[in-house]
């Protein structure tokens, strides 16, 4: 990262603009993260942004296999500026980028031999994934996912919206993170680039800004 160019463009920002975002950042980790797999309904995926932001969740990954969809602005409400988003054609290249990361793959799902939200171990990275509304989620996740995750329910319904879930998951596995000792935090480096992320997507124009810098520069 070019200092310079990152104090050029934090010019643009007000004062309560760059603390706000410095308070965010340190609230940020990437102990866990969230993958949605094919969820068609698109409100679904945008409220799981919505619900990572709120969690201080930095990354979600979406895999379209088979319903490709954007993220509906308006109901992720901004979120999509602060929430990193990466995109995957299959699952087996999530799954894969995800253990090069060394993440443990979980699967939430209300069946098999689940184990319950309140008995997670929330010490190990961990990725959550999420499946279609209607069947869940593949045999490609089922069979290779590295623990199996449950919601307690009490009811007649045997399932919740999958916006619900995550944002039930996320509550719970976040608050007793930050509770415990891991060091969940992001590194300094990692603070860093999000923040020159950030700065760039709150300037109108940025990409003629940084050109008009070099140019300045060459001069």
């Amino acid at each position: 990262m070019d200092p310079q160019l990152f104090e050029y463009l934090q010019s643009y920002l007000t004062d309560r603009r760059k603390a706000l975002f410095k308070e965010v950042i340190a609230q940020r980790t990437r102990h866990f993260t969230v993958v949605t797999e094919d969820v068609y309904q698109l409100h679904n995926t945008s409220a799981v942004m919505r619900s990572c932001d709120v969690f201080g969740i930095q990354d979600l990954h979406v895999v379209e296999e088979l319903e490709g969809k954007r993220v509906d602005k308006e109901i992720a409400m901004g979120a999509q500026k602060w929430v990193s988003l990466h995109r995957y054609d299959t699952i087996e290249a999530c799954m894969d980028n995800l253990k090069k990361q060394d993440y443990q793959l979980i699967a939430t799902t209300p069946h098999n031999d689940s184990m319950l939200l309140s008995d997670f171990n929330v010490s190990k990275k961990t990725a959550f994934f999420f499946g279609k509304e209607d069947v869940g989620l593949s045999d490609s996740v089922m069979n290779r996912a590295d623990g199996y995750l449950k919601i307690p329910m009490y009811g007649f319904t045997e399932s919740l919206n999958i916006s619900v879930s995550a944002a039930i998951i996320l509550q719970d596995v976040v608050g007793r993170m930050r509770q415990s000792d891991i060091s969940w935090e992001l590194s300094e480096d990692e603070k860093m680039e999000l923040e020159l992320e950030w700065t760039k997507r709150s300037i109108k124009s940025v990409d003629q800004i940084i050109s008009r810098y070099f140019e300045g520069k060459i001069s």
